[in-house]
């Protein structure tokens, strides 16, 4: 049987305030330890629906110790590309840096053709972009801009170590995840995604079937890189799901769950800026538990958990029962 994750009692743990940037909505977070504590750069909207970044630092995974009265990162108004704000941001920590990639958002130009490759659906003409950013201490954030120009691209999230000397990131073109490789963070747009295919597809008749993403930042463990991923349905009900890959080589999947782990069941997960929606940015690994930090009906913030030892015996016989996956061609070293 699938393993499910458990909501936190005190949930939703991260709600809209006063504050004119952030009093519509607060969801989609990423999640990093940092000094000890669990920190949260969530998107926020407010009156003018701008996607901004706010800061929560969390005492216990739970309760919220601080928070930022002003938003740490909004909109480069040096750049067309984020017009429309800051989305999703991820936090991957390699060495004692925090990369965050996050989602550019505007819309195209009446006179400037959309490409046909990864285009959302609906009649809004969204532009989104991979865009990078960095920082050490959550207090100076050093933006890098664009990493992938040339596509509709969202849901990035970056392995947090390089594999055969190459960063790995996946992202999403509708409707599917790609897998790309880079030698440096900012080639990505230059050869990565010509380099690399389809990481997985949406599966008809499942929780799944209409579009994947990425979720939060793949975790290392004995068994392989724990991923946990978002998909819709054909009724654009948001879940999440399970993925595990190889350590070696992450283009071969040893495991995905044929049925979500979480599915919006509370009335906070099922009304709100848009119905029927749990949608994560950022899990960590907190003493004997995963944490997974999740937007709920893009409106509020959950937290849902599991514990290591159940999801790790779960692997284990899925793993002793598994035949072999397809893969895409080993991670190239440079």
């Amino acid at each position: 049987m699938t393993p499910k994750l458990f909501r936190h009692p005190k949930n939703p743990i991260l709600t809209p305030t006063k504050n004119s940037w952030e009093n519509k909505w607060v969801f989609n977070c990423g999640a990093a330890i940092h000094n000890g504590k669990v920190v949260l750069l969530y998107r926020a909207q407010g009156n003018d629906d701008i996607s901004r970044f706010g800061l929560a630092v969390l005492e216990d995974g739970v309760r919220v110790q601080e928070r930022s009265k002003n938003h740490v990162m909004g909109p480069d108004s040096d750049t067309e590309y984020e017009s429309h704000g800051v989305e999703d941001p991820r936090i991957t920590q390699i060495g004692e840096t925090y990369y965050i990639l996050y989602t550019a958002a505007s819309l195209y130009p009446p006179l400037v053709p959309r490409p046909e490759e990864g285009r959302l659906p609906g009649d809004i003409p969204w532009r989104v972009r991979v865009s990078l950013a960095h920082t050490a201490d959550f207090q100076k954030f050093v933006r890098h801009g664009v990493i992938i120009s040339h596509i509709d691209s969202k849901d990035a999230t970056l392995f947090p170590e390089q594999i055969n000397k190459n960063y790995v990131l996946l992202h999403r073109v509708y409707p599917q995840m790609r897998l790309a490789v880079a030698p440096t963070l900012h080639e990505f747009h230059e050869r990565g995604v010509k380099e690399r295919g389809v990481y997985i597809w949406p599966r008809e008749g499942k929780w799944d079937s209409e579009r994947v993403g990425a979720g939060a930042p793949p975790i290392k463990t004995p068994y392989g890189w724990l991923l946990f991923y978002h998909g819709v349905n054909h009724d654009l009900v948001y879940r999440l799901g399970i993925l595990l890959a190889d350590l070696v080589d992450p283009s071969k999947i040893l495991i995905r769950t044929d049925e979500s782990i979480l599915e919006p069941q509370k009335t906070y997960e099922r009304k709100g800026q848009t119905p029927n929606v749990v949608f994560t940015c950022g899990a960590v690994e907190w003493h004997n538990h995963f944490l997974v930090y999740y937007g709920a009906a893009d409106s509020v913030i959950g937290m849902a958990y599991i514990e290591k030892e159940n999801l790790f015996r779960w692997i284990e016989g899925k793993l002793k029962e598994k035949r072999p996956s397809r893969s895409l061609s080993a991670i190239p070293e440079r």
